[in-house]
């Protein structure tokens, strides 16, 4: 105990990984001129706003398209998928309006009447190439050199595009209640043929309705939902208190209450199931009726309360066998558990310790994805020839708009016109993109772990000063958290870095697997697909364990103030020394810790379940009316399995860093 308070008031070693620090704090300097560069050579807006056929942003202040912000396309038939339009690669001229169209016509009736008035021009000409006023060129010219479409179609816009507006009438596809038109050619066309063009459009339109009701059920509940997470934070914060006193009393109160919570939940799903399976249509599967917006529909399928009722067994099962064969280690775990307590109350500032973990993520999370935006959105607008004849051998050839006129092009393949392609460039940066994207996943993962490891070094030596204090809480240095977080930055920035380089690498490695396997997903080769999976298996295992090893390692660096390698291999001989311990007070405790978060998360979930379903007849007044109740209730139980979460962490770093110190 000596020895270690000297090391504290010394430093402990003095500088740890020296090497590794200076490599750190050159990346982060890259890192920082990785963005620089990013935002000057990128432009969000390539991403945020839709480009026509010219390189034009739609809706951008200062140029002629300020009013029209959604992009048309003049044959919607030639473009295969959302996919497809999304991407800006449709093969027909794309042009920017201030609305979409509202009705059908073709640009032969639009002549026809032009005899007789000139409103109908005025309407189709907003769809036409500016500066196009020739009402009375032939259809066939016109159509050749895309100066108008040759059709328009009821449509409305979605993600800033025009798309025709899909409407189910008694289980038929309709657009404006039609099912069949005419394009400028009189040829018969259907509603079937917009919809195969627009594959999987209704789809997206449905959930974007799902979408903006969801939205505004968190406008009319969010004072609440706060309400309920500030509940959870209170009972949170209680709970870890109340250990203190009444650990075991509290921690078996736990175990029991989530086995009878378990158990209604089987009871209730049980008796759901059995109503549901005498009414007739309830045994139709979850298949039969596939994705349904309104998710009210699967509560009235026996098939669903029967997954619930599997679910629930299995858990409540788990529970109960792991109780049985450990009930002797669960008393050494809540004396454990209790110590812990006690170490948190002394030191009650690290519980908000993760609000600053929290901070320093948020930024990195932002900085990161700000970053791949702009590397995303650097490039130059490319230009390719868009032939009208199948057979034109310049189609697809990068192509100057300001020139392409004066080249023979035009007169090879008649009616080619010279449109935006893509975003792209052929310099050396451009080049390299992929890889500079790459580079900023590996360091903003680096970044994570590194931030995550400095909270687990802060938290560890904080709560090592106070176990090794021989008089609590006289011993115990002054402001310790601070403390610790200064030693850990000073000293220890370099081992911290380390270990989480380590860690990033691992999770490249998975990233890249992931994105090879959703390459592979088609493929037959099952010898392939077979050694990927693997692979996928072995690595996140590997991240496992060394996330546990660097937490250990952490935590006996936050000690003895030693290097990585030196303190990783101290605590993975300390744990092999006392493998049993580890193996069953570890999950004991962690099991434990689960069970506190689920009861919190449930006990308030279940407050927010009456409150929002209007089963509490004292506020139900005050309770809004709602599209969907689940949204605030999932809210207010996944946000308060965060907050306990939260404040669990610490209290689980506590119990491993008093955890190695007992077995030291």
């Amino acid at each position: 105990r000596f020895d270690l308070k000297q090391n504290n008031e010394r430093g402990l070693d003095g500088c740890t990984d020296v090497f590794c620090c200076v490599i750190f704090i050159i990346v982060i300097l890259g890192y920082i001129a990785l963005g620089t560069v990013a935002w000057l050579h990128g432009d969000p807006r390539k991403v945020i706003h839709p480009t026509d056929s010219y390189g034009q942003f739609c809706g951008q202040k200062g140029t002629p398209n300020t009013k029209k912000s959604i992009l048309f396309y003049f044959n919607i038939l030639k473009c295969a998928n959302p996919a497809v339009l999304i991407n800006l690669q449709c093969p027909t001229t794309q042009m920017c309006v201030s609305k979409c169209p509202d009705r059908f016509a073709t640009y032969t009736d639009m002549q026809l009447q032009y005899q007789i008035t000139a409103a109908p021009w005025e309407y189709y000409r907003l769809f036409c190439k500016p500066g196009f006023n020739n009402p009375t060129k032939p259809v066939a010219q016109v159509l050749r050199d895309e100066d108008c479409p040759s059709m328009i179609v009821p449509s409305r816009p979605f993600l800033q595009r025009c798309f025709p507006d899909f409407i189910t009438l008694n289980g038929t596809l309709t657009v404006a209640k039609r099912t069949h038109f005419k394009d400028a050619l009189d040829k018969a066309r259907s509603v079937t043929e917009l919809r195969d063009a627009a594959n999987g459009i209704t789809g997206l339109v449905d959930a974007k309705e799902v979408g903006m009701k969801i939205v505004e059920d968190y406008a009319a509940s969010w004072n609440w939902i706060l309400i309920g997470l500030v509940i959870a934070l209170v009972v949170s914060l209680i709970f870890i208190l109340l250990l203190r006193f009444t650990a075991g009393l509290l921690l078996w109160f736990t175990i029991i209450a989530v086995i009878l919570v378990i158990a209604y939940g089987i009871w209730h799903c049980y008796l759901e199931f059995s109503l549901l399976r005498q009414q007739p249509g309830a045994d139709v599967t979850i298949v039969d009726i596939g994705f349904q917006t309104d998710v009210t529909v699967y509560l009235h399928l026996s098939q669903t309360w029967l997954i619930f009722l599997i679910a629930l067994c299995t858990i409540e099962a788990s529970i109960l066998i792991i109780l049985i064969f450990l009930r002797k280690r669960v008393w050494i775990a809540i004396a454990l558990l209790r110590e812990g307590s006690k170490a948190v109350s002394y030191i009650m500032s690290t519980l908000f310790y993760p609000i600053i973990t929290f901070l320093l993520l948020a930024i990195c999370i932002s900085y990161f994805s700000v970053t791949s935006v702009f590397l995303a959105s650097s490039g130059d607008a490319i230009y390719k020839v868009m032939a009208a004849e199948p057979n034109c051998m310049y189609a697809n050839k990068t192509c100057d708009p300001e020139t392409f006129n004066k080249t023979n092009v035009s007169k090879t393949c008649p009616g080619a016109q010279c449109t935006f392609a893509f975003y792209g460039g052929e310099t050396p940066y451009h080049r390299y993109l992929f890889i500079l994207q790459l580079s900023n996943l590996l360091i903003f993962l680096w970044l994570v772990n590194f931030i995550i490891a400095l909270g687990q070094c802060t938290l560890a030596g904080a709560f090592a000063s106070y176990y090794w204090a021989r008089r609590k809480p006289q011993d115990i240095p002054t402001c310790p958290l601070f403390s610790s977080f200064s030693r850990a930055i000073r000293y220890h920035t370099g081992s911290l870095a380390f270990g989480a380089l380590i860690l990033a690498l691992v999770q490249m490695a998975r990233v890249i697997l992931e994105y090879l396997d959703s390459k592979l997903k088609g493929a037959s080769n099952v010898a392939a697909r077979f050694l990927l999976c693997c692979l996928k298996c072995c690595f996140w295992c590997l991240e496992r364990f060394i996330k546990f090893m660097n937490r250990n390692a952490y935590i006996m660096i936050a000690i003895y103030g030693k290097c990585f390698c030196t303190s990783a291999r101290d605590a993975f001989c300390l744990l092999m020394r006392n493998v049993v311990r580890v193996a069953v007070l570890d999950r004991v405790t962690d099991f434990l810790l689960f069970l506190g978060k689920v009861l919190i998360a449930g006990s308030v979930g279940v407050i927010a379940f009456f409150f929002f379903t209007h089963k509490i007849p004292i506020v139900q007044e005050d309770v809004p009316t709602l599209h969907y109740y689940w949204v605030p209730l999932l809210t207010v139980i996944f946000g308060s399995y965060l907050i306990a979460h939260g404040f669990f962490s610490v209290y689980a770093m506590c119990v491993d860093t008093l955890f190695l110190c007992f077995c030291k």
